[in-house]
């Protein structure tokens, strides 16, 4: 496998500059792949730096794909509990336990396979093929896309759009060291290539980067605008406790504790008390007060003294703050 030059510019600074990071602590293979699936369903729209300590403490208590794939779905939600978008946890869980049934308890070494397991996608499949199997995948997130629109100064919408860029990253080459070219790829966008004032001085490879040579290091974007969704949050109330329901209703938050809420189609001078961004989606959100609870299903008081004794997401967590404080 002949390496471009590019590529034995990017390996060798990585070598000298790459993060320490617990997931590329040096351990068994079978370690290893399974520390990437982990970090990798727990990077999924969520920093580097905020991930550390939920890995940490994730593996310290599921150290192994059979404890993750018979994990109590409590303990595993209060284990994730702080990363946000839980669905990823779920999957994660679900995802072990298919592999466990289907694959003989081996993480497979096929891109198809990977992405027929649940919660697995283009990009994933391609990040765990790289890093835990050192195939020539190179997983194409957000560093990487950023770096490759500036080598090759990419700014009108057809140039960066996603199967456009996936054309282009062949410049980027291939390396028999593919497990660290594509961490290399990840590190030059996250610590170099930064979105804003990136490092140029300091880059590998600025003396061909086309965004160098013009000065003009300004990133063109894909306009990407969150639906607006307009809910009433149903708040009952009695004796310093809030009720709460299992979410069975609403795709966001599938079956975690949230306030009884009912979704409205474009109102007109709807005045929201809160507004919050969830995934793809601008949730307004106004406060109602109500006193008799109906008897609704699944549902249970909240001491609020106690709220951090309860397994609960951080969106149900900010409305007590909110409601205390107004």
């Amino acid at each position: 496998m002949k390496e471009k030059i590019i590529t034995k510019k990017i390996l060798k600074w990585y070598d000298i500059n790459k993060r320490s990071l617990p997931w590329r602590k040096r351990v068994s293979l079978q370690k290893k792949q399974y520390y990437t699936l982990v970090s990798e369903f727990m990077l999924q729209q969520t920093q580097v730096t905020t991930v550390i300590p939920f890995f940490n403490r994730f593996i310290k208590k599921l150290s192994s794909l059979s404890k993750l794939a018979n994990v109590e779905e409590k303990k595993l939600i209060k284990l994730w509990e702080g990363l946000g978008y839980y669905s990823r946890a779920r999957n994660l869980k679900k995802t072990a336990r298919s592999i466990i049934d289907n694959f003989d308890g081996k993480i497979p070494k096929n891109y198809d396979q990977l992405k027929s397991l649940p919660g697995i996608g283009n990009y994933t499949a391609s990040a765990i093929m790289a890093i835990a199997f050192n195939k020539p995948f190179i997983p194409l997130d957000g560093n990487i896309e950023r770096v490759l629109k500036r080598y090759l100064y990419l700014k009108k919408d057809s140039e960066i759009k996603k199967d456009n860029l996936l054309k282009k990253k062949s410049v980027l080459g291939i390396s028999s060291r593919s497990s660290d070219y594509a961490q290399a790829l990840m590190e030059l966008g996250a610590l170099i290539c930064k979105p804003n004032n990136p490092l140029c001085v300091q880059c590998p490879i600025s003396k061909n980067c086309k965004s160098y040579k013009k000065k003009d290091f300004k990133l063109a974007k894909s306009i990407k605008r969150n639906k607006d969704k307009y809910f009433i949050l149903k708040v009952y109330k009695k004796n310093q406790r809030y009720l709460l329901i299992k979410n069975t209703k609403f795709n966001f938050l599938k079956n975690l504790s949230i306030f009884p809420m009912e979704e409205l189609s474009n109102p007109k001078n709807f005045n929201e008390n809160l507004n919050f961004k969830m995934s793809n989606m601008n949730m307004n959100i106004k406060i109602q007060y109500l006193k008799d609870n109906q008897k609704l299903p699944s549902s249970y008081w909240m001491d609020k003294k106690k709220l951090n004794s309860y397994m609960l997401p951080s969106f149900t967590k900010k409305v007590v703050q909110y409601l205390e404080k107004n």
